[in-house]
């Protein structure tokens, strides 16, 4: 289905599929509520589970997948509004998509931010075979070396996490609790990070699964005009201590606060993170997922 999916893709202009995308996703969210938002058992916690640094009740984790160039140029827009705010997140850029700018990830390092690799192509082919797969890979690590990063998300977060063992990454984000909306829309079921083990004895990388649906998905494809799903999820995550992890879109983001086709207004993000501020200040972890995997792997071991 994936194959057949990226074959016709091109043959459709972009409005169109568009149309299509909405039509399906909003059957999903009414064929698919005994699944989501939550899915029933993934709040169960982790064998050997210590919990959060400092006694914290969640944690909350901020990603961004920039897809374009365009978005690529809103990055440091979007840092800043963070940043203002009181919070920090990471960028994870296409390798070869665009040209992926060294002094924008200079800057959002030397600001506190992390940068991840977001695939090489974002052509959906990194996982039609092992042996693309392999090939990729290692341009993919070399991407890692060069920017000094240990994280890895997948274009369209396809996912084979014994694949992506080849990767020299301390953790990887192609996953999801639940999603139906995905063209793989096979979630691991738990709002906590795990331990993934590689076949060549090497150490296992830790995988974080995004809990909080897509911006693309709640606010371009459901049409809301408010962060009420992703609230709405953050509280059940929060009472279940787990972790709220979101993927935002630059690409998709309007600063102008306008709403378009493909766009959004930034105030429905930013709503979203003065709701957390105002409702959980002190009860929440604000963490990179570097932070994130370093703590997951310090304070669990595989059995």
């Amino acid at each position: 289905m994936l194959r057949l999916y990226y074959a016709i893709k091109p043959f459709f202009p972009r409005w169109f599929q568009l149309i299509l995308r909405r039509i399906h996703a909003k059957r999903v969210s009414k064929n698919y509520k005994n699944i989501w938002p939550i899915f029933p058992g993934s709040e169960e916690k982790p064998k050997n589970w210590k919990g959060w640094p400092e006694g914290k009740e969640f944690a909350l984790v901020l990603t961004h997948d920039v897809e374009w160039r365009g978005g690529h140029d809103k990055c440091k827009l979007l840092l800043e509004i963070e940043k203002k705010l009181g919070f920090k997140s990471s960028f994870y850029f296409v390798a070869e998509r665009y040209k992926v700018d060294k002094e924008l990830r200079d800057y959002i390092v030397e600001e506190g931010f992390e940068v991840g690799v977001h695939g090489l192509k974002h052509d959906g082919k990194l996982f039609r075979s092992r042996e693309i797969f392999s090939e990729r890979a290692i341009k993919i690590n070399q991407y890692l070396d060069e920017w000094n990063s240990v994280g890895f998300r997948a274009p369209a977060v396809h996912h084979k996490l014994d694949w992506i063992a080849e990767l020299n990454v301390e953790y990887d984000l192609s996953t999801f609790d639940t999603d139906p909306f995905m063209p793989q829309p096979d979630g691991v079921g738990t709002i906590f990070p795990f331990l993934v083990a590689r076949e060549d004895g090497q150490p296992a990388y830790v995988e974080l699964p995004y809990t909080l649906d897509q911006d693309f998905t709640v606010f371009i494809l459901l049409e809301e005009t408010t962060p009420r799903i992703w609230i709405d999820k953050l509280n059940w995550i929060a009472k279940n201590g787990g972790m709220a992890l979101v993927i935002i879109h630059p690409d998709y983001v309007n600063f102008n606060n306008k709403k378009t086709s493909e766009e959004y207004p930034i105030n429905y993000y930013s709503d979203f993170l003065k709701y957390v501020k105002d409702n959980y200040q002190g009860r929440y972890w604000n963490a990179l997922p570097k932070e994130v995997a370093a703590h997951y792997k310090k304070t669990t071991t595989i059995n």
